[in-house]
């Protein structure tokens, strides 16, 4: 099974089960109705932001410590300089 087979799954199954509590299908026990009834219409947008938010603190992390991967930089290197060179020869000037 592919991650995104995997993630699609549980993004269905999470999907699913939000709309049958969503049309009063699944009961939610120990929640009064009232409260139900303001948060799951919101725990979209919550899912949204919390997950935005997490990307966007991986990137920075990854971007901090960038320079304690020298291998990932010497890789990165060779690709910038090969891609030169790859434009080079098909006359576009880089630089």
């Amino acid at each position: 099974m592919t991650r995104a087979t995997r993630f699609f799954t549980a993004v269905g199954a999470f999907s699913l089960i939000w709309v049958l509590l969503l049309l009063d299908i699944l009961p939610l026990p120990l929640v009064p109705h009232e409260v139900k009834h303001q948060i799951l219409p919101a725990l979209p947008w919550w899912v949204l932001v919390s997950t935005g938010s997490y990307l966007l603190f991986e990137m920075g992390w990854g971007i901090f410590n960038f320079n304690d991967v020298p291998k990932a930089y010497d890789d990165l290197l060779i690709d910038i300089k090969n891609a030169k060179d790859f434009l080079a020869a098909k006359g576009v000037n880089v630089d």
